[in-house]
């Protein structure tokens, strides 16, 4: 499973990649987790708001912290 945190690395970012590395820590699940932070890079993923989580090349959350339990959700699936 390969996982992007996107963002410029602000406290929202840096507090989604933290969920996002306790839901895979949580779940028991091997994944590559990677923080962008280039811009050109972001916006290839079609994401103007950051912090933006990318699963296995689906963007599942733009402009907002997600919950712990909504990233248990996507991993699980």
């Amino acid at each position: 499973m390969d996982i992007k945190v996107l963002g410029t690395g602000c406290p929202k970012c840096q507090q989604t990649e933290k969920i996002v590395k306790e839901a895979v820590a949580e779940a028991g699940l091997e994944a590559r987790i990677e923080k962008v932070t280039d811009t050109l890079e972001i916006a290839g993923y079609g994401v103007f708001g950051t912090p933006a989580v990318v699963i296995d090349g689906e963007v599942k959350s733009v402009g907002k912290i997600p919950s712990k339990n909504d990233v248990q959700s996507w991993i699980l699936k």
